[in-house]
């Protein structure tokens, strides 16, 4: 029996059916269908407190999603370009992975993650997909090859949030494939104790 890999995925705005949080969603069936294990925090899930180093207490929310990442294979981010950059409510999403310091794997390490990035229009759209894997790699994961960029001034979804354009569906097949592909390789070569 082939590993299922337990693949995370946070992203989209506290607008409820957010362009990222429908690619999101679609990312994720694509995962369950190729054997992956798959959980999202998205939305209004991510209103957290401020990230505070000193402060122990975590909110419920939080700390579920620490633990989340804290467990998972592969991971997954979409946020929209906000002024040039990923959302704040990322921002501080990815802030709480310093609670992942002192453990065997820190941070993000030992995980591929994936990057989706949307917004009405190119430009801004570049720029989010960029600061997401720098800061991906800063975490100590293996970006993705693929990052999705989803440019919402053309048709990308239907009325139910379905993704109809086809280079839209074949970069998050793809980018499904990465994960869960990266996940099973790992899982093949860690040492067993």
């Amino acid at each position: 029996m082939k590993y299922r890999p337990y693949v995370v995925g946070i992203g989209g705005t506290t607008r409820a059916g957010s362009s990222t949080e429908k690619a999101l969603r679609h990312l994720g069936r694509e995962v369950e269908r190729l054997g992956a294990r798959w959980e999202i925090f998205c939305g209004t899930q991510l209103l957290f407190p401020s990230y505070k180093a000193d402060n122990p207490e975590r909110a419920p929310a939080a700390r579920a999603m620490v633990d989340a990442i804290r467990d998972c294979d592969a991971l997954v981010i979409a946020s929209p370009g906000y002024h040039g950059s990923f959302s704040g409510l990322i921002k501080n999403a990815l802030d709480y992975a310093e609670d992942l310091a002192g453990d065997s794997r820190p941070y993000l390490s030992g995980r591929a993650v994936g990057c989706i990035a949307g917004g009405f229009g190119w430009q801004a759209i570049g720029t989010t997909l960029a600061s997401l894997r720098t800061v991906v790699h800063a975490l100590g994961a293996w970006p993705t090859p693929m990052g999705v960029a989803i440019n919402t001034s053309m048709k990308v979804f239907d009325e139910s949030g379905e993704v109809v354009n086809p280079d839209v569906r074949a970069e998050l097949h793809a980018l499904a494939e990465q994960l869960v592909e990266f996940a099973r390789m790992r899982h093949a070569y860690t040492p067993r104790q």
